[in-house]
């Protein structure tokens, strides 16, 4: 005797392949993901070594070739943007209320984009990584439209710098 096949358990089967697939699939959405968010941001949790000479903080450049940094400004996260061509910290003008900064005198800077009106705003808590740096001079600008912040030279002279292999190993002395 022939057993005929239910189609039912048929049914059932595939509902269970399908959603096995989709899963898989899902899975490698949030791992590629991860991978991606790497690329771009590869120093997310990036600390400084500290001994008797200082600190010691080594960054891998992102896949644009910048160097990014996670950091705090009067105790709210942000992302910095190492910039050496920037003669201080500049701040998009959009994050001034949630970081506690207060919009100062305007005055005209040049930069990358042509010249732009930029407001004078004093930083009380800086934090690179795990560094402080206190009443820092920055601006804030009108015209950047992402979150990072650049972190200027106002800054970064008092630091040294390294490169070698798309790796920037920073020292602050004490």
């Amino acid at each position: 005797m022939k057993e005929e096949p239910n189609p039912q358990k048929s049914s059932i089967s595939g509902v269970f392949v399908i959603g096995a697939w989709l899963s898989i699939l899902f899975i490698l959405v949030i791992i590629y993901s991860e991978y991606l968010a790497k690329q771009r941001h590869p120093n997310i949790d990036a600390e400084a070594v500290s001994d008797s000479s200082g600190y010691t903080l080594v960054l891998q450049q992102n896949r644009q070739g910048h160097y990014l940094l996670d950091g705090l400004i009067n105790g709210e996260t942000v992302t910095f943007l190492l910039d050496t061509g920037a003669t201080s910290v500049s701040i998009p003008a959009h994050l001034a209320t949630r970081l506690g900064l207060e919009s100062g005198r305007p005055f005209p800077v040049m930069t990358a984009n042509g010249t732009v009106t930029v407001y004078e705003t004093k930083v009380p808590t800086l934090i690179l990584g795990n560094i402080p740096f206190n009443n820092v001079q920055a601006n804030l600008n009108p015209g950047m439209r992402s979150d990072k912040i650049l972190l200027g030279m106002n800054v970064l002279k008092d630091l040294q710098f390294t490169q070698t292999n798309q790796q920037l190993t920073i020292t602050i002395p004490r």
